[in-house]
C-alpha cells in the first residue's frame, strides 16, 4: 500500500493562524453574556426616598435602618422586628456608630419618629435621614 495518496493537499504555513473560529466563539460568548445579564436580579429593598434641596453626601460607614412603604423594618438590608432593633441599637450606641435612616415616602411618619426617638433615647451619636437631591436645585 502506498502512503503517497494519504498526503495532505493543503499546506499549513508557519506563523499563520485561522482566526475565524476564534471570532465565532467570542461573538457567541458576547451574545450569551448580553442576554443573561438582563435577567440578573439585584437584591435589595425598594425604597422611594424623599427629595431635599439641602441634602449632602455622607462618606462614613453607617448602620442603615430602612423603613419600607408598608412600615417594615430592615437592619442593613435584613428584616428585623422592633424588639430586635432595640437590642441592636443599644449595641450600636455603645460602639458610638452613626445611623442612616432610609424611609420610603409612603412610610408612616409615626414609625419614623418612633425609630428617631428610640435612637436619641439610646444615645446614638449621629442620626442621618437619607434623601435624594432635587434635580437642578442642589448646589
Amino acid at each position: 500500500m502506498r502512503f503517497d495518496r494519504l498526503k495532505r493537499r493543503t499546506e499549513i504555513r508557519k506563523g499563520q493562524l485561522d482566526i475565524a473560529p476564534l471570532i465565532d466563539v467570542v461573538f457567541l460568548l458576547l451574545i450569551f453574556f448580553m442576554l443573561t445579564s438582563n435577567f440578573i436580579f439585584q437584591p435589595g429593598i425598594k425604597v422611594s426616598l424623599p427629595k431635599a434641596i439641602t441634602s449632602e453626601v455622607i462618606g462614613s460607614e453607617n448602620i442603615i435602618i430602612t423603613v419600607t412603604g408598608q412600615d417594615l423594618l430592615y437592619w442593613n438590608d435584613r428584616p428585623i422586628t422592633v424588639s430586635d432593633l432595640v437590642s441592636k441599637l443599644k449595641a450600636a450606641a455603645r460602639e458610638k456608630k452613626a445611623l442612616l435612616l432610609k424611609a420610603d415616602t409612603q412610610a408612616s411618619l409615626g414609625r419614623v419618629v418612633e425609630i428617631w426617638d428610640l435612637c436619641r433615647e439610646l444615645g446614638i451619636p449621629q442620626i442621618n435621614i437619607a434623601t435624594n437631591q432635587k434635580a437642578g436645585e442642589a448646589g
